[in-house]
């Protein structure tokens, strides 16, 4: 966000319920506008990036309607805010930054700005001890070379936290897909001044949605059951509607998590 005249923001929203034994917590990317940054992307990537903060949208509309329901849950929503513009005062690849839990990240690439929210939104909510975290981004190019440009893909630290969201995106309706992270993709990120790299030295199409996946692992403790959720094919429908999805934002996601939230309060 230091590109923009228009200063981060970093949201936290909580819902208890009296007698509630789960706590569930939401992250997600807002990116308000995406350029790229120094890293520009080209005109054609470029135009529907006021859709780059629908993860924070979705994890604050899937809270309010938790809220609304009133489901036995304790529930936290995180969104972290920032529009990454390209100025005299923008981030530059090769700048090394200090996230939230003390790691340090080597930026090669600008435009991978999305995990470096995501990063210090991760190290905050885990401060609150939650049983489940599930972040949910519009991360990856990647993941619409991947799955299309209808499915998100879903990657986790444990299967069966992977398998639940799954689970529940079917019964929800929303098209979702499990994914793995490979062990070997994560050291195309390792650097020589930083704990980890936001992107790889040679970029390669090659599994780049669980690369960006591999990354965010980086920042959850390995005890704690967390979720990964890219939504970068779905979030914005630059087609005709179909089904219950509109021309443009979708709203992705919301439907699932609060699908989750439903079972996990009944359970």
């Amino acid at each position: 966000g230091q590109g923009s005249i228009n200063p981060p923001r970093f949201i936290k929203a909580t819902y208890k319920s009296r007698g509630a034994s789960f706590h569930l917590a939401f992250v997600g990317k807002g990116i308000t506008f995406d350029t790229g940054g120094i890293s520009l992307k080209p005109p054609s990537s470029m135009h529907t990036m006021k859709c780059d903060m629908a993860g924070a949208a979705t994890v604050l509309e899937a809270l309010r309607a938790i809220a609304e329901l009133k489901l036995n849950i304790n529930v936290s929503a995180y969104a972290a805010l920032a529009e990454n513009m390209p100025s005299g005062t923008a981030q530059r690849p090769s700048d090394v930054v200090t996230t939230f839990s003390g790691k340090t990240i080597e930026v090669l690439n600008t435009d991978a700005e999305g995990r470096l929210v995501l990063a210090d939104a991760l190290g905050r909510a885990q401060k609150d001890k939650p049983d489940l975290i599930i972040d949910i981004a519009t991360l990856t190019g990647a993941a619409s070379v991947a799955l299309g440009a209808r499915t998100a893909g879903i990657m986790a630290n444990k299967d069966q936290s992977r398998d639940l969201v799954f689970k529940y995106a079917k019964e929800a309706g929303e098209s979702m897909w499990p994914m793995e992270i490979p062990e070997e993709v994560r050291s195309v990120l390792d650097s020589n001044v930083a704990d980890i790299a936001n992107v790889g030295f040679n970029p390669s199409p090659n599994a780049g949605m669980m690369v960006g996946a591999a990354f965010l692992r980086e920042f959850v403790d390995e005890k704690t059951a967390w979720v990964h959720i890219d939504i970068a094919p779905p979030a914005f429908n630059s087609g005709s509607a179909y089904g219950y999805t509109p021309f443009g934002a979708t709203g992705v996601g919301v439907r699932t998590l609060v699908q989750l939230a439903s079972q996990l309060a009944n359970d």
